[in-house]
Parts: C-alpha cells; sequence; structure tokens
C-alpha cells in the first residue's frame, strides 16, 4: 500500500538541518557536528549538505573551522521549497493502493485522499522556516 505522505531520510535531514542552523545563524558549524546533532551518517548528511549549499539556502565556509552556515533571506524559506529540492516536484498520491479498484473512479474513501493531499500541500508552501525555528530551542542544542 501507498503511504499517504512519504518524506525521504534526505529531505528530513535538510529540513532539520536548515532548523538548527537557523537556530545560530551566526555560527559555522561541520559537517561532523550537524551529523552529531542530528544522529545521522556523515556521508549522507555530506551529500544533502551540498545540494542545500547549491541551491543557495546554506553557505560553505572553508578552512580552519570551516563548515556551513545559513545563508541571508533564510526566513523566507518554505519548507515547500526544501522538500522540492530533495523530493522533486510534490506529487500528490490518488490511491492508496496505487492501482485504483473503485468503481467508476469514485474512491471509497470519497475526497478524503484529495483533502489531506490539499491540506499537507497547503501545510508545506505556508510553512516558513522562520515559523519553526522555536521548535529548535537553543536549551536543546546548547553544545553548539
Amino acid at each position: 500500500m501507498k503511504k499517504i505522505l512519504c518524506i525521504s531520510d534526505a529531505a528530513t535531514l535538510a529540513m532539520h538541518t536548515l532548523g538548527i542552523l537557523a537556530v545560530h545563524p551566526e555560527k559555522v558549524l561541520s559537517t561532523k557536528e550537524l551529523a552529531s546533532l542530528l544522529n545521522a551518517s556523515e556521508h549522507h548528511l555530506s551529500k544533502v549538505l551540498q545540494r542545500l549549499a547549491k541551491s543557495g539556502f546554506i553557505r560553505s565556509v572553508r578552512g580552519p573551522g570551516g563548515g556551513f552556515c545559513i545563508s541571508q533571506g533564510w526566513e523566507d524559506i518554505r519548507l515547500m521549497d526544501i522538500y522540492e529540492l530533495m523530493e522533486g516536484p510534490f506529487r500528490p498520491s490518488g490511491c492508496l493502493l496505487g492501482n485504483p479498484v473503485c468503481n467508476a473512479g469514485q474512491c471509497i474513501l470519497g475526497d478524503l485522499l484529495k483533502d489531506i493531499n490539499n491540506q499537507i500541500k497547503e501545510a508545506l508552501v505556508k510553512t516558513r522556516l522562520k515559523d519553526l525555528v522555536h521548535s529548535f530551542d537553543k536549551n536543546k542544542n546548547s553544545e553548539i
């Protein structure tokens, strides 16, 4: 069965990384530091960081003490921007089975899937990184 919402590890890491960097916009954090905070593979995270840097969401800082920091204008980054960078265009699932079996195109669930997909899309479009910074409480990341 298909899932209603499937967000890859890469997209999840991207969203969380941007959240951490947004809480500490003055800091430069290494891949190792970020991977430790996220309990993630450095190798996998480095690929995510490369895509985020290429997109302009973060900046790469070279040399001793180098790493990554959030780019200016981060407040206006939408969750949909991050999602589509990592996943491609938002394409909601029209059927949980993936292979419609309902008669005449009338889903047994009615408009439930359509409504849920619209809510998810609206939330990703409306929610900006600045709206989520409070979720990344500075006290939780006090070691940064």
